[in-house]
C-alpha cells in the first residue's frame, strides 16, 4: 500500500489486521501493521519522555505484545489504534516502575498487563453509557469545521498533515482547529460534572 492508501485505511483495516494476526498467524498483515505503528509509536514515546533508545524498545514491545495478544483484541471496545497505543502507554510506564525499582523485565508481567476480564461491571457499563452521550452531545456542539478534523483525527486516526492534505487547508489551520475543539469539549464536559 502507498502512504495515502494507508493513511486513509482507517480503523476497520487496523482491526481487521489484527484479526487476520489473531486468527491466521498472518505474517504480512503483521508486516503492514508493524511498518504503520511502530514509527508512530517510537515518536509518542519521545514526545513522553523517553529516550531514543527506550523508545525504540518499548515499540518493540509493543508490537511483539500485538502480535502474541491479537486474539485479545475486541474492536467494539477501542479502535486499534487506541488499543495498540494503550499497550505502548502501558509498557512504558511498566519501564519506568522497573527502572526506579532497579529490576529486570519479567514477562509474565507484561502478560498479565493486558489479560482482559470480558464482563465489565454493570456500573462501569453504565458510565461509560453516559461518559459516550456526554461526549456526543459534546461533538454536536461543535462547528462543522471543527467537527471534522476532530472526526479524521481521532476516529479516522489520521495524522495532522494528512488532514491538512485532504481538506486542502494549512496544518496550523488543522491544529488549531483541533485545539479549539478540544478546549470548546473539555468546557462543556466539565460543565456537565
Amino acid at each position: 500500500m502507498s502512504d495515502e492508501e494507508i493513511a486513509s485505511a482507517g480503523p476497520e483495516r487496523w482491526a481487521g489486521l489484527i484479526e487476520a494476526i489473531a486468527t491466521g498467524r498472518d505474517r504480512a498483515a503483521f508486516v503492514e501493521l508493524f511498518n504503520f505503528f511502530a514509527p508512530r509509536i517510537k515518536a509518542y514515546l519521545v514526545r513522553a519522555g523517553a529516550s531514543e533508545s527506550q523508545a525504540e524498545e518499548v515499540a518493540q514491545e509493543t508490537m511483539l505484545s500485538v502480535w502474541r495478544k491479537a486474539a485479545l483484541f475486541d474492536p467494539a471496545s477501542a479502535g486499534a489504534g487506541t488499543w495498540i497505543f494503550t499497550i505502548a502507554r502501558n509498557l512504558r510506564i511498566d519501564a519506568i516502575r522497573r527502572e526506579q525499582r532497579g529490576g529486570g523485565v519479567r514477562v509474565s508481567e507484561v502478560e498479565a498487563e493486558f489479560e482482559v476480564d470480558a464482563t465489565p461491571a454493570p456500573d462501569a457499563r453504565l458510565a461509560a453509557a453516559q461518559s459516550e452521550t456526554r461526549v456526543r452531545q459534546a461533538l454536536a456542539q461543535l462547528s462543522g469545521d471543527q467537527l471534522q478534523v476532530v472526526q479524521m483525527s481521532f476516529f479516522q486516526e489520521l495524522a495532522h498533515a494528512d488532514i491538512a492534505r485532504s481538506l486542502k487547508i494549512p496544518l496550523g489551520t488543522v491544529k488549531s482547529r483541533l485545539r479549539l475543539a478540544m478546549k470548546r469539549m473539555r468546557g462543556l464536559l466539565e460543565a456537565d460534572v
